[in-house]
């Protein structure tokens, strides 16, 4: 691809040079040098961006987004309904949760009230719903209703038969979020080294343990030998960081069944795969909705123009008195958003779209990246909007390199960590390309993705 230079460069201060300090001065989170780019521009599945390295300063480059801002843009950049649902959330009112509001009572009743959009995951009137700032804030909600199950507010002391239920049982791989109630439920050393773990010993301890995900054998031997023990199950549907790893069929309709006949709470962690799936939850099966307990959804609820997250609980599941307010709980304006985004989704029929692309870029991914590049990707994964291409362990020691490389024929795009070493003589996995493309992305947007990806993998040789 082309690129043109800034009508500026950064030799008076000018855009560039505001640019490379402003980012200097944001918070590096990835531990290495951060990519020398950043946006000015962008709509639909289009970034502008401006080179910031030093030796190429003020270069201009046109990307194609395969992140979907990291999973959260649903509809691209730019989209008209998302700006006019916008200006008219400005108008709605600017009230918490404390005061009822039109605008959240209508999305609400449009999802879950008795001909609710939703209700055939969650049947009308036997769930409430609260709001957060991001999918992190929903999951500590939902580890809060799991805790406060076995606790009496007002006696402040355990409900009666619930003193030995002290456990909370995620899965290797997992991802629920940094902050801290969440980082015990990830296995992996590396999240929680060095960072507090959850209190183990007292009368209201917890314990997390793990088991490998995806494995039915595992999963019958836990709750034969554990069950008496066990308080919740945290689980995503289809694990995003550690690969984009789909369960086998009938594993979730499995675990549901065994938490209902044990007493378990069932927490689904949908906060990247609400509405990437071809439906808006992949809690389901051939068999239809796989009923949870809690579920929180979060990225693409707030259509690319706000983050927000939502945990839809069981009635009879809460918080002690004024233990869970937040200043952004279903605000109107996120309702707005919300709202018509989904009656625009419903509209134009972009989960079945999205379901029949992702199937064909399956294909087209494994045909160009697979096939034509075996000494750099090794297997694609996922489904509708959501789809991985794992790298093999030598690309993977280059991810850098590669990154550059994809950016330079024009794409950007997002890697997973990856599981890594798996118990039960399961394979490693390797850090995974995560392609996540908005809900209304077309056959030939995608295909000049992978067309991009191609060219910065033969550019890796």
């Amino acid at each position: 691809m082309t690129a043109a230079p800034v009508a500026r460069d950064d030799r008076a201060g000018e855009p560039t040079g505001v640019l490379a300090r402003g980012t200097d001065l944001q918070l590096n989170h990835y531990g290495a040098a951060r990519l020398p780019f950043a946006c000015v521009g962008g709509r639909g599945l289009e970034l502008d961006v401006v080179d910031l390295d030093p030796a190429r300063r003020g270069r201009r480059l046109r990307l194609l987004d395969a992140s979907a801002g990291y999973a959260s843009a649903t509809l691209g950049g730019g989209h008209p309904v998302v700006r006019a649902a916008l200006t008219r959330g400005t108008g709605v009112g600017n009230v918490t949760d404390e005061l009822g509001s039109l605008e959240r009572a209508e999305l609400l009743d449009r999802l879950l009230g008795p001909d609710g959009l939703w209700t055939a995951h969650f049947p009308a009137g036997h769930y409430h719903v609260s709001g957060r700032n991001s999918g992190s804030e929903g999951n500590e909600l939902a580890l809060r209703l799991v805790l406060e199950s076995r606790f009496d507010g007002r006696r402040l002391r355990h409900h009666p038969g619930k003193e030995r239920r002290d456990t909370v049982l995620a899965f290797q791989g997992a991802w629920h979020g940094w902050t801290g109630g969440l980082v015990p439920l990830l296995n992996r050393r590396y999240y929680r080294a060095g960072l507090p773990a959850s209190e183990t010993e007292g009368p209201y301890g917890v314990r997390v343990e793990h088991l490998p995900f995806g494995d039915p054998d595992a999963l019958a031997d836990y709750f034969a030998a554990s069950a008496d023990r066990l308080l919740a199950v945290v689980v995503e549907p289809i694990q995003g960081d550690a690969g984009i790893l789909p369960p086998p069929p009938g594993y979730l309709r499995d675990l549901a069944r065994r938490c209902t006949a044990a007493g378990v709470l069932l927490v689904a962690d949908e906060v990247l795969t609400f509405a990437k799936t071809g439906d808006w939850f992949a809690m389901r099966d051939a068999d239809g909705p796989v009923p949870t307990d809690i579920t929180v959804i979060g990225k693409f609820l707030g259509m690319g123009a706000v983050s927000t997250s939502m945990v839809i609980a069981r009635r009879e599941l809460a918080v002690r008195s004024s233990g869970a307010v937040t200043t952004s709980d279903l605000r109107p304006l996120h309702c707005a958003v919300i709202r018509d985004g989904i009656e625009h989704i419903l509209a134009e029929g972009l989960l079945q779209g999205s379901a029949d692309l992702g199937a064909h870029l399956t294909e087209h991914l494994d045909h160009a990246l697979v096939d034509h590049h075996p000494d750099v990707f090794t297997e694609v994964r996922g489904t509708g909007a959501m789809l991985g291409v794992e790298l093999t362990a030598a690309a993977a020691d280059r991810i850098g390199t590669l990154r550059r490389e994809l950016i330079e024929a024009g794409v950007y795009a997002e890697f997973m960590a990856g599981a890594g070493k798996r118990s039960g003589g399961r394979r490693y996995v390797h850090p995974t390309l995560r392609i996540v493309l908005p809900l209304n992305a077309t056959a030939t947007q995608a295909h000049e993705i992978v067309d991009r990806v191609a060219a910065g993998a033969r550019a890796m040789r």
